[in-house]
C-alpha cells in the first residue's frame, strides 16, 4: 500500500493540475478571467509539487513525464491563449482586421507544445531550460486580467491595446522556443554560492510583489530571463577560462 502510495502520488498531484487549468478554460470561456487567472496559479502550485515529490519519494517513471507535459500543455499552454484571446476581445478592435487578429491567441498553445515537445527529448535541459518554460509564460499572462482589475494606469491602457497585445504573443511564443539557457528553480542543495541565481530571484519577487503586487510579475520574469542570461554567460566564459588552461 505504501509502495503504491509513493508510486502515484506525484502523478496525482498532476492530475489536479489538469484538472485546475480545465477548469480555468470554462472560466475563461464565460469571462471570468481574474477566477482563470487563479487557476493559472493554482495549476503552478500543483505543478511545482509533483516534481517536489517525485524527488522527494524518488518515484520517476515516463507515464509520469509524458502525464506532465500533457497538463502543463492544458494548463500553461491552451488555458492562458483563451485568457489571451478573451483579452483581444475586451481590446480596441479594428475594422476588417481585429476578427483575423484576436485568433493570434491561440499561436500560444502551438509554441507551448513546441516547447514541452522539445523539453521531453533534449538532454541539454536535464539541469536548466532551453527556452522560457511554459510555467512562467502562463503566469505572466495571468497577471494581465489582474493588472486591469486593480486598473494599475501604466499598464491599462497597453493591455487594452490590440496591436501591443498580439505584440506580446509573438514575443512570448518566441521565447518559448527560443535556443536560449533559462536557470530552473529547483534547489537541489543548500549551498548558497551554487543557489545564489535563485535566492536573488526569489528575493526580488517578493520585494516586488510586496509592493507592487500583480503588476509586479512582468518585471519579475524579466528579471528572470536577464538573470538566467547573464548566470550562463558566466558560467561560459568560466568554462572557456578552464578550457584554455587544460590545453
Amino acid at each position: 500500500m505504501k509502495n503504491r502510495l509513493k508510486k502515484h502520488l506525484p502523478n496525482a498531484i498532476t492530475c489536479a493540475n489538469l484538472f485546475s487549468g480545465c477548469i480555468g478554460i470554462v472560466l475563461a470561456f464565460k469571462g471570468e478571467l481574474i477566477a482563470a487567472s487563479y487557476a493559472i496559479f493554482l495549476s503552478a502550485i500543483f505543478d511545482f509539487f509533483d516534481g517536489l515529490a517525485s524527488r522527494v519519494l524518488k518515484s520517476f517513471s515516463g507515464i509520469g513525464k509524458d502525464l506532465d507535459s500533457l497538463a502543463d500543455m492544458v494548463s500553461f499552454g491552451v488555458l492562458p491563449a483563451v485568457i489571451m484571446y478573451q483579452l483581444l476581445l475586451e481590446a480596441r478592435q479594428i475594422d476588417n482586421i481585429s476578427q483575423y487578429l484576436n485568433f493570434i491567441a491561440f499561436l500560444i498553445p502551438v509554441f507551448s507544445a513546441l516547447r514541452l515537445a522539445k523539453f521531453n527529448v533534449d538532454t541539454r535541459q536535464a539541469e536548466n531550460f532551453i527556452g522560457l518554460p511554459t510555467p512562467a509564460n502562463a503566469i505572466l499572462i495571468a497577471s494581465f486580467p489582474l493588472i486591469l482589475d486593480h486598473h494599475n494606469k501604466y499598464f491599462t491602457a497597453p493591455l487594452q491595446n490590440p496591436w501591443v497585445l498580439s505584440v506580446l504573443c509573438v514575443v512570448m511564443c518566441t521565447l518559448l522556443v527560443i535556443e536560449v539557457p533559462m536557470m530552473s528553480l529547483k534547489f537541489k542543495n543548500r549551498d548558497f554560492n551554487q543557489n545564489i541565481s535563485r535566492y536573488l530571484l526569489l528575493l526580488f519577487s517578493a520585494i516586488l510583489i510586496l509592493f507592487f503586487k500583480f503588476a509586479a510579475v512582468p518585471a519579475v520574469i524579466l528579471f528572470y530571463i536577464t538573470l538566467s542570461l547573464i548566470q550562463f554567460k558566466f558560467l561560459s566564459a568560466s568554462m572557456m577560462n578552464t578550457a584554455q588552461k587544460d590545453s
